[in-house]
């Protein structure tokens, strides 16, 4: 979930002397002048599925003439699965977001808000049982899939999972290329999971912008061929193939066409069925 992503005004409530919902941050890292994640804690009553995100914020500046300050709140994906004790997030810097030109500045020991009621459509409870699982990201639309690759139910429920990911930059998959390198050693997934679960993860980054080893745009290299060739894999069916799609609204909406070409259909909590797209995600 990214700085665009809007918040009704009802959301907002009264100031209060110290942050409503306060989570302290635990760890920071910055991966390029666009780009950061970061950790903090855990609400003890918080539940969530691998997937879903959380409305998260920081106060915003006093208004000029009463000086009450009201929360100023995005929906997030948790990049984190549902098992971890600590919750991280993957955010982009705005410098003149309202609020991520704030939150880029947070250190180790700051507040900031989380309203602890997590949704969502990226759960596997929103897909019928299928073989192989495509994750679809561009930019930080990564972040979902950064839960559910650490998310033991995703290699129970699959043969296979594929995760692209389509970037301006090289340095924009600098975060999820070394969150899959770092399952290789994750000695807690190796033991839950299985030895080598990681093997069952084809990962295929690609960039528009800079040189990169795999230039183009995911869709140009789907209609093409080039990725399904690339990866050993045939075209998505409804048979085997399941996905899941987190990126800017023009991505969205063709590979919605894409995938109702390849016959498969969109799915929700309450029906599961081939595909399911976050529609609160805006890159």
């Amino acid at each position: 979930m990214t700085e665009q992503t809007p918040v009704n005004e009802t959301t907002a409530v009264k100031a209060t002397p110290t942050l409503p919902d306060a989570q302290t941050v635990t760890e920071i890292e910055h991966y390029t002048d666009r780009l950061f994640r970061f950790r903090c804690t855990r609400p003890a009553s918080l539940r969530f599925r691998s997937g879903e995100f959380v409305m998260i914020g920081l106060m915003g500046d006093p208004h000029p003439e009463t000086g009450k300050r009201k929360p100023l709140l995005r929906a997030y994906s948790i990049a984190s699965p549902s098992w971890d004790e600590e919750l991280e997030f993957y955010s982009i810097k705005v410098q003149d977001g309202p609020l991520t030109s704030k939150l880029q500045h947070i250190q180790p020991g700051d507040e900031i808000i989380l309203r602890p009621k997590p949704v969502g459509t990226l759960v596997h409870d929103a897909l019928l049982p299928g073989k192989r699982i495509w994750f679809f990201a561009t930019g930080t639309g990564f972040a979902p899939f950064a839960s559910l690759l650490r998310e033991p139910q995703t290699y129970e429920d699959y043969d296979e999972v594929i995760i692209t990911h389509t970037c301006r930059e090289v340095g924009e998959l600098t975060y999820g290329r070394d969150l899959i390198e770092s399952l290789k050693t994750d000695e807690l997934l190796n033991e839950v999971i299985g030895e080598g679960f990681w093997k069952k993860i084809k990962y295929y980054p690609t960039t528009t912008r800079e040189e990169s080893p795999k230039m183009g745009r995911i869709t140009d290299l789907m209609k093409s061929g080039e990725a399904f060739k690339d990866l050993g894999v045939e075209p998505l069916n409804p048979e085997s193939d399941r996905a899941m799609i987190c990126g800017n609204l023009a991505f969205n909406l063709e590979l919605k066409e894409m995938f109702e070409e390849y016959g498969l259909e969109e799915g929700a909590n309450s029906k599961p069925a081939h595909y399911v797209v976050e529609k609160a995600f805006l890159d």
